[in-house]
């Protein structure tokens, strides 16, 4: 396989890999709040801890995909296996 099959595999596998991550951190976390917090939470304020915990959920994906890709790219050569997506290009401003 060449360079780009696969960056693009890469990217597909990442952005796969990415969508676990958030149903996996939702799932958790809705589970500790349905069962710790909400038993202690008003009846009419509850539906927002859901909205909580899906922004949480997101934003613990992403601090997690992150240091992931970051201890990949540490181990894997990036130059060797992959190619960039945006080339340099050359312009000459008037």
């Amino acid at each position: 396989m060449n360079k780009k099959v696969n960056t693009l595999l890469f990217i597909f596998g990442a952005t796969v890999f990415n969508i676990l991550i958030v149903v996996l951190c939702f799932i958790v976390l809705t589970s500790l709040y349905y069962n710790f917090l909400m038993p202690s939470i008003p009846e009419e304020s509850r539906s927002w801890g859901f909205a909580i915990v899906f922004l949480a959920s997101i934003v613990l994906s992403f601090v997690l995909y992150r240091l992931i890709i970051k201890y990949l790219m540490k181990k894997i050569d990036v130059d060797k296996y992959f190619d960039p997506l945006f080339a340099k290009r050359n312009f000459k401003r008037k």
